[in-house]
């Protein structure tokens, strides 16, 4: 299945502890369903010292299923995504306002 949502699209949390917040999605994960979104569902990591990095507690970006995210239209709205066919390819398509999306 085409994907709906993909790297660089803003997207807004419909569900869980970052309910409501904005972000821009870093990855994908299409066969676990998962995406991690930048400053969303963050969690403390405990990392040791090495000679490149400082130890400590590192704060980073968790996968949060794919199911709790909406697409941000050019409004600034949650939206649904969808497929059309436009000159024999196939391109997603904003469902509240029917604006193809240049992804």
């Amino acid at each position: 299945m085409a994907a709906k949502l993909k790297k660089g699209d803003k997207v807004v949390v419909l569900a869980g502890k970052d309910k409501g917040k904005e972000g821009t999605i870093a990855s994908v994960d299409p066969k676990a369903g998962k995406a991690v979104v930048d400053g969303i569902n963050m969690a403390v990591r405990h990392t040791k010292q090495s000679q490149t990095s400082q130890g400590g507690r590192i704060p980073k970006a968790m996968p949060i299923d794919l199911s709790n995210l909406a697409f941000l239209d050019k409004n600034g709205k949650a939206t649904r995504v969808g497929f059309k066919i436009e000159d024999g390819k196939k391109v997603r398509v904003a469902k509240t306002t029917g604006d193809v999306i240049d992804a």
